[in-house]
């Protein structure tokens, strides 16, 4: 598998995905320690879903991020533009509909979903404005925005040991469960390219969202950004 350079070209994108999608939600439970669990639930959360919800749950991967709105009476639409995640997803999770689609083009009509969500995706985006302003589209007046992403931790210290420790150990963690230690490699360089919460927030607003505004979680090595469309 060639690397995804930070250039971040979508084929190449789309090949790291592929080939990392057996193990993916593994090596993810590995490489956090679990917390990502814990992100989940306040991604979840931070939506606020309600019965009868329409939710699309954006770079979906194999769908576990889409799972948990069913348990509060809403559904979740998976989308992703990797066909292996997808596949693997399918097999694991049979019930949820997944669908392929690339987020700067998304197969659905204006105005379909109540809320929309993506989870350690938009940072592949080779135009992450233009991929919020897709998320814009599709969502009905008064929706939702949730964006989880990788973020700057705010104390120093931990920034420190975050960016300079585990981001280099990073692919070598990957490589105990992951056929593809080199898709962790360009991982760790993502977020370390990857704006700060201000940053991203100032996205969100360029796209054309009202009232951005986000949430530290594990002391901002993960943000959670609201808006409203």
């Amino acid at each position: 598998m060639a690397r995804a350079d930070l250039d971040k070209q979508p084929t190449d994108v789309r090949r790291m995905f592929d080939t990392v999608a057996k193990r993916y939600d593994l090596t993810n439970d590995l490489m956090t320690a679990g917390i990502q669990r814990t992100w989940r639930r306040a991604m979840v959360d931070a939506v606020a879903p309600q019965r009868g919800d329409l939710v699309l749950d954006l770079a979906a991967g194999t769908g576990c991020s889409s799972e948990p709105f069913g348990a509060h009476g809403a559904t979740a639409v998976p989308c992703d533009f990797s066909v292996g995640m997808l596949q693997q997803g399918k097999k694991d999770r049979p019930s949820l509909p997944f669908v392929a689609g690339d987020g700067t083009r998304l197969p659905f009509l204006d105005d379909t979903f109540d809320a929309v969500t993506i989870s350690y995706g938009l940072r592949n985006f080779v135009d992450p404005v233009a991929g919020l302003k897709e998320m814009l589209r599709v969502t009905r007046p008064g929706g939702r925005l949730v964006v989880c992403e990788f973020s700057t931790p705010t104390n120093g210290a931990l920034r420190t040991l975050y960016l300079d420790g585990f981001m280099q150990a990073l692919p070598r963690i990957a490589s105990l469960t992951a056929s593809a230690a080199d898709a962790y490699v360009y991982l760790a360089e993502s977020i370390r390219a990857w704006p700060d919460q201000e940053g991203l927030a100032a996205m969100v607003a360029e796209a054309g969202w009202q009232r951005p505004e986000w949430r530290n979680l594990t002391g901002g090595i993960v943000a959670l950004h609201r808006a409203t469309a």
